[in-house]
């Protein structure tokens, strides 16, 4: 499926100001808004962490399924799509990011 088709299976976000994205040390690494542009990465941050408690590998093999298109696009092209170029990361490195959600 495209990832416009994914997101339409995702938990609603609209609770959800952003994410923010945490390494080993408890440093605050980003944060992404839910705004145009970077709502479907909220979405898919935010289910992501739901189903796994983290952005672990397991995650970020489900993330990049999730991204569908743009995931080829991404490789392709490091730092085209920096919230995927995480999870690609975390696939390829290991690791985790923590996560705390912004609420309103």
């Amino acid at each position: 499926m495209a990832f416009a088709d994914n997101l339409k299976q995702l938990p609603p976000i609209t609770h959800l100001q952003g994410i923010q994205l945490f390494d080993a040390k408890g440093q605050l690494v980003t944060t992404i808004e839910n705004k145009p542009g970077s709502a479907g990465s909220v979405a898919v941050y935010h289910a992501l962490t739901q189903r796994f408690g983290a952005i672990n590998g397991d995650a970020a093999r489900e993330g990049l399924s999730i991204y569908a298109e743009h995931t080829a696009d991404a490789r392709a092209n490091p730092g085209k799509h920096p919230n995927i170029d995480r999870l690609i990361a975390i696939e390829r490195d290991g690791g985790q990011f923590g996560v705390a959600f912004v609420t309103a």
